[in-house]
């Protein structure tokens, strides 16, 4: 990882510019290289290496497979996901609910769409699952596999921006699931129409926007799926043009090439 202070730049990737994978059961738009996308002008900003905007069909999902060294976040913007591993740990995900899988020295694990199961004791659904997941390189390789999950929903009615997922010291004791990266932070914010936040100022952020509708101060209207790489600069205010939610990884490093 390096720390250098890079050159400031603000570089906008549209939604439509996404590479796609599309089968029957899944459609899943990738922000960086991934699986036979590869782009080597397109790897990674900062510490962030994998960003997927995925909807799994009901009754699909990823079957077990395996990953290593790699802090893993995932982000349910509509329906549930039923996660799998092989160290025991399972569990459902949903909006407002956060997920963090550290591969460490290797884990197995699998995902579906939650759909069939009766959600929080109501009628079952039949409705698709999208969610965002998010791959940063850990501190170490080869720890101890782990899992966690904290429901942040209550934070989030604020409309500020959440640390979602951090390694930094400044967000012990926050609500927040803690990732293996001490130069790395996720936040989120729900967004009201009218309604803003201020970008951390950082050395790399990315900006993602989940759905709905945004301006970003200096820059323009955003739309859902579009996002924002900002390398030297923070601080931008960004508004809800309509209900929307944005996730902004903030992040101290970056992967030396």
């Amino acid at each position: 990882m390096a720390s250098v202070t890079p050159q400031r730049d603000l570089d906008i990737r549209r939604a439509a510019e996404r590479p796609t994978t599309t089968i029957d059961w899944l459609d899943s738009k990738h922000s960086f290289s991934f699986g036979h996308h590869y782009d080597p002008a397109n790897t990674h900003h900062g510490l962030l290496l994998v960003s997927n905007d995925d909807t799994v069909r009901a009754g699909a999902g990823f079957e077990t497979h395996p990953h290593r060294d790699m802090e893993i976040v995932t982000w349910v913007l509509r329906g549930s996901l039923v996660h799998q591993d092989s160290t025991g740990n399972s569990g459902v995900i949903y909006p407002g609910l956060a997920q963090r899988m550290s591969a460490g020295r290797g884990i197995l694990h699998s995902e579906k769409n939650d759909a069939w199961r009766l959600a929080g004791g109501g009628e079952p659904h039949d409705e698709p699952v999208h969610f965002v997941q998010m791959w940063v390189v850990p501190d170490e390789q080869g720890i101890t596999p782990g899992y966690e999950q904290l429901e942040i929903d209550g934070e989030l009615l604020g409309g500020g921006l959440v640390p979602v997922a951090s390694g930094m010291a400044r967000h012990d004791g926050a609500s927040a699931i803690r990732i293996r990266n001490r130069y790395a932070a996720l936040h989120v914010a729900r967004l009201g129409t009218g309604q803003s936040v201020q970008l951390p100022d950082a050395p790399y952020l990315h900006l993602f926007v989940a759905r709905g509708e945004v301006t970003l101060e200096g820059a323009g209207p955003l739309h859902s799926g579009d996002a924002v790489r900002f390398t030297g600069t923070g601080g931008q205010r960004v508004t809800g043009v309509e209900p929307a939610e944005v996730l902004v990884w903030e992040m101290h490093a970056a992967l030396s090439r």
